[in-house]
């Protein structure tokens, strides 16, 4: 008899309270609508928002997207190789870069200004010149296949202590 009793106040806990079972029922609606919701919503602004963080990452990188026409070939370099002198800076983070990079220079006939660490972390290799040495600059980099040419940058001439270009050595 008591067993009989508990099952009558199983089944009356459960006519008394239905609103379990309609409470999870709608907690399962509810999941499946926030699932359907995000994947609506990423689909919808994930292209723009893609394209933006691209955008923004190029921006950051100082790459310039624009193409421009081909630079006016450079005039004669006015210094002979002995004559021009070149500062090597690791500015990579990679021990012995400069030793090295002032060695592959000094092979090519180039004198070898100081050779030392540059102030930051550079991501690629590059030759800056001193205003008037552009064709010493654009030798150097054809000597030793480094693309990125240009004036000085983030140094004064005087930081170059009597350097013509200084070839700095990237990751």
């Amino acid at each position: 008899m008591q067993h009989a009793q508990e099952l009558d106040l199983d089944v009356n806990l459960d006519v008394i309270r239905p609103w379990r079972r309609a409470t999870i029922a709608v907690s399962a609606v509810a999941t499946i609508e926030l699932f359907a919701l995000a994947a609506i919503a990423i689909a919808l602004l994930g292209n723009p928002l893609s394209k933006h963080l691209r955008a923004t990452a190029a921006a950051a990188a100082g790459t310039p997207r624009v193409h421009t026409a081909p630079p006016a070939p450079a005039k004669k370099a006015a210094l002979a190789r002995a004559d021009t002198s070149v500062m090597v800076l690791n500015g990579g983070g990679h021990a012995g870069a400069a030793h090295a990079a002032a060695n592959r220079v000094s092979a090519h006939g180039y004198q070898l200004g100081q050779v030392g660490n540059a102030a930051g972390i550079t991501p690629r290799t590059l030759i800056m010149y001193r205003p008037g040495y552009e064709a010493e600059g654009a030798r150097l980099g054809r000597d030793l296949h480094v693309r990125i040419v240009r004036p000085l940058d983030g140094m004064r001439p005087v930081q170059l202590m009597g350097a013509h270009l200084v070839l700095i050595m990237g990751r």
